[in-house]
């Protein structure tokens, strides 16, 4: 076969095509004209995609993951009504931007997605680190509706992208969050915020969703939150954090502080997750059917758990009547203070624990009124110790009453022990002399029982007032920084158990105080009361107690607010002045005396009560001696 050779001819023919190509392309390159408007349709084409993108970020519980292009809108709609059915138009339409609005008092972020409150800050206050105060923020609280629709879907407001509006009408602040199936069918929030006020009105209502939301599914409302540390102790602050719950037409309850507390209750008209000074509270006049309430402790170690201190939550029920959701509610997000509170006359200062019964009256109706008083024209720690000294003076007439009735049975005591020593063979028979002996001088140990219990309200009514007390947050006095929280004279380089890893001079001023307090009227009983045969040495225990008060006072207080260890300081100070008073210049023990051998002398006409342990003992005793001869026989 004859070899194919590439000739000069084919190489000619090459070239020719080579050259005929490039004429050709050259020929149909693009003008600089045409190439500035190709690069100008390629940037318009990119912003559209870009906007495109913005305009259609979706908000369901997946929203993340659908890709937004100009190239997939067809399959993305698809796969929205998949998901959300009818709340596929609002998913289009919204984005993942957040709304900010501000009051004199308030400052609020709204976030579009959920429709709910993504901060909330004071304005007016910081916390123990001089940052602001945020009752939400960063995801610490949520806010939910869960309902069927009636094409099967099970869908929560808190993963759905809400379209916001604000207006303004004077003072109020109008927010509106709307879930839109379309124009004219939607689910609304709306907060109505006003200057100069911590209560927002929030009504949530719907319109058009009657063929949309499933009538025959349970719609619940879920509120939650995980409150913020805002001071110096974790552990006191904690113990004043509490979910409060208001039902049944006025009754109030709380859950209390046991790691986890849940309960559940009807006809409840407000719930409130309070922290120690501030609070978050949701109010209504239409009270919801039922609320499941639920409280977790969050602080199990105090040197790690340092930024929450309890997790609560509750769910209620939302009603679908005519169709449609329409409940009109408020939310306060502010102080816990019972002023603030009081001033709304909705039951709302029942949040601040001042005291059941008799207590929480005298703290309402006594102290609260008459500390502000003080606190208006005194530095509030001058203001403590004028209040102090005030109660002491009132109540002097009962310290007087009590160590009276103790000098009587002191001087009392020999001819007691003569008795007991007559009698000692007969126990019985000692006792109603002993009892005959008082009554006639006037010396019964209950004078000296019944002026302590009446004190014991006056005491606990202030226990409980001082920790509530927001006016004594971050006020100073003396070396105390904060008389709302402990003051530290020196830090410890460890910790000890149930006291602390500091040392603060008020409690262990006022256990000093207490000590001295009770050697003055220990020391007076234990003079006054004889040792009994066959009954526990009550001068040993009385000793015991008197050095074991102190010690108690200095660990239990080393945490708690400075105010109340200040009050107990001055108060027992008072008292060891007014005692030193009644028994150097008032008390005359020779007088007492003379009277108590005057009172013997005459007729005492006795008591019922006194007639009636009289007769029991005489009874007593016939009863010992017919079982004495008994066992003769």
């Amino acid at each position: 076969m004859e070899e194919k050779k590439l000739d000069i001819n084919s190489i000619i023919g090459f070239l020719l095509i080579f050259g005929i190509l490039m004429y050709m392309l050259w020929q149909n390159q693009p003008t600089p004209e045409e190439l500035e408007a190709q690069e100008k349709a390629k940037q318009e084409q990119v912003e559209a995609e870009t906007k495109v993108k913005e305009q259609q970020n979706i908000a369901v519980t997946t929203a993340e993951d659908f890709v937004v292009s100009s190239e997939t809108d067809s399959l993305q709609l698809v796969a929205l009504q998949n998901k959300l059915g009818a709340f596929a138009y609002s998913a289009t339409r919204a984005s993942k931007e957040e709304t900010t609005v501000e009051s004199d008092l308030l400052a609020l972020t709204f976030s579009n997605k959920g429709g709910y409150l993504s901060e909330v800050r004071l304005k007016d206050y910081v916390d123990f680190k001089d940052n602001p105060i945020y009752i939400i923020k960063d995801n610490n609280a949520g806010f939910n509706i869960n309902f069927g629709t009636t094409d099967s879907r099970i869908l929560n407001t808190k993963d759905l992208y809400f379209e916001p509006s604000v207006t303004k009408n004077g003072d109020v602040t109008v927010v509106s969050m709307k879930l839109k199936v379309s124009e004219s069918k939607f689910l609304e929030y709306r907060y109505e915020l006003k200057q100069g006020d911590y209560m927002m009105d929030f009504t949530i209502r719907s319109q058009g969703l009657s063929d949309v939301i499933n009538s025959s599914q349970d719609i619940n409302l879920d509120w939650n939150i995980k409150t913020y540390r805002h001071a110096k102790s974790i552990s006191y602050e904690n113990r004043y954090t509490e979910l409060v719950y208001e039902y049944e037409g006025g009754k109030d309850d709380y859950l209390g502080q046991r790691e986890l507390s849940e309960d559940k209750a009807e006809d409840v008209t407000y719930v409130a997750f309070k922290q120690h000074f501030f609070t978050s509270i949701l109010l209504t006049d239409t009270p919801f059917k039922s609320a499941v309430l639920e409280s977790r402790n969050l602080v199990q170690n105090e040197d790690v758990d340092t930024v929450y201190t309890k997790a609560m939550a509750v769910k209620l029920p939302l009603e679908f009547k005519g169709g449609e959701i329409n409940q009109s509610m408020n939310w306060y997000y502010g102080p816990s203070d019972y002023k603030i509170l009081k001033a709304y006359d909705r039951n709302l200062d029942e949040i601040v624990p001042l005291g059941w019964g008799i207590f929480g009256w005298i703290n309402k109706h006594l102290f609260i009124p008459f500390f502000a008083f003080l606190g208006g024209f005194l530095p509030y720690g001058i203001a403590i110790i004028v209040m102090t000294i005030s109660i002491k003076l009132l109540m002097s007439f009962v310290q007087y009453k009590q160590f009276l009735s103790q000098a009587k049975l002191k001087i009392l005591k020999p001819e007691l022990d003569e008795i007991r020593e007559k009698y000692k063979d007969n126990k019985m028979k000692a006792q109603q002399e002993t009892m005959a002996l008082q009554t006639k001088a006037g010396a019964s140990p209950m004078a000296g029982c019944i002026p302590a219990l009446i004190q014991l309200p006056v005491f606990y009514a202030l226990f409980q007032f001082f920790p509530s007390a927001f006016d004594l947050r971050q006020k100073p006095f003396l070396w105390a920084e904060d008389l709302s929280s402990y003051d530290t004279i020196m830090e410890l380089p460890f910790k000890i158990p149930f006291y602390g890893d500091h040392v603060s001079l008020f409690p262990l001023l006022a256990s000093i105080a207490i000590f001295f307090y009770m050697q003055l009227t220990t020391g007076q009983n234990m003079q006054s009361q004889p040792q009994q045969e066959g009954m526990p040495d009550m001068g040993k225990m009385m000793k015991y107690m008197m050095y074991f008060s102190p010690i108690m006072m200095l660990f239990f207080f080393n945490n708690y607010a400075s105010g109340l260890s200040l009050y107990y300081f001055v108060s027992n100070l008072i008292s060891i002045g007014i005692i030193l008073v009644i028994k150097n210049f008032i008390l005359d023990e020779d007088k007492i005396h003379a009277q108590i051998q005057e009172k013997k002398k005459k007729p005492r006409k006795e008591s019922r009560f006194q007639q009636k342990m009289k007769e029991m003992m005489e009874q007593a005793e016939k009863q010992k001696q017919i079982q004495q001869n008994q066992k003769r026989k």
